[in-house]
């Protein structure tokens, strides 16, 4: 249940930057954070739901669904 509700949080904090690195480039502040950053971030935390998922699958945590329909 742990391992479900960190890749959850993950998941939001990817949409979170997603729609902080829109506000920015919007907003074109030359003083504010760079765009490439907020989403290098967002990629690194894709990357890392991604291993851990893959890592929960593996250790048998989380068991993913044997027939989708």
């Amino acid at each position: 249940m742990l391992v479900k509700i960190i890749i959850v949080l993950l998941l939001v904090f990817i949409v979170f930057n997603l729609f902080k690195a829109l506000f920015v480039m919007l907003k074109n502040d030359p003083n504010g954070p760079s765009i490439s950053q907020l989403l290098g971030r967002r990629v690194m935390f894709s990357a890392l739901a991604m291993v851990c998922i893959v890592m929960a699958i593996m250790l048998g945590w989380i068991t993913p669904n044997s027939s989708p329909f």
